[in-house]
């Protein structure tokens, strides 16, 4: 058994082997290390243009999270359920790395969801892509943007990372269609 941990959102996990992708944050397994290797990261300066980036990805992770946490609560499907279980928790651990760069604490109460997602699986399935297909455009361009090392693989991996779940919501939209 070994102990692992994510360079980008720095949890933990034991196994016998790397895992395909972070069960925490969604990071590919690029981005998972032996946790005798990890080193913790240390406050980056950020730049006026990485501050901007980061605030706009909290909004946009945020709001993503509230979404996919209402598609959860009213899901009817099962796979449907448990793939925005999986995207909620995700989104959320985003949120919780931007907060923590940006020196944001969390609030102390959560946000209610209700009314953040629409009633018929299929227009919440389409609007999940649609966030992942706007997601992924803007860390693209918030990478390319960044000059802090961080920040850049940040960003870098979130643009994967929302690639992923992209695919899964491809798979999951292909049902609705037949």
């Amino acid at each position: 058994m070994h102990m692992f941990k994510c360079r980008i959102c720095g949890e933990p996990y034991m196994g016998n082997a790397k895992l395909s992708h972070c069960p925490f944050c969604g990071a590919s397994d690029n981005y998972i290390v032996f946790a005798k290797d990890w080193a913790e990261i240390e406050n980056v300066d950020l730049s006026d243009k990485s501050r901007a980036n980061l605030e706009h990805a909290l909004l946009m992770e945020n709001n993503s999270a509230l979404f996919y946490a209402c598609s959860y609560e009213i899901s009817m499907d099962i796979e449907l359920s448990t793939m925005f279980k999986a995207l909620w928790r995700m989104e959320a651990e985003h949120v919780s790395l931007i907060r923590g760069l940006l020196g944001i604490p969390k609030p102390e109460e959560e946000e209610d969801n209700r009314g953040r997602c629409h009633a018929l699986e299929q227009l919440n399935v389409t609007d999940a892509r649609e966030r992942e297909n706007r997601a992924i455009e803007f860390y693209t361009q918030a990478a390319a943007d960044a000059v802090e090392l961080r920040v850049k693989e940040l960003f870098s991996a979130f643009a994967e990372i929302e690639s992923s779940h992209l695919e899964l919501i491809t798979d999951a939209e292909s049902r609705f269609s037949m």
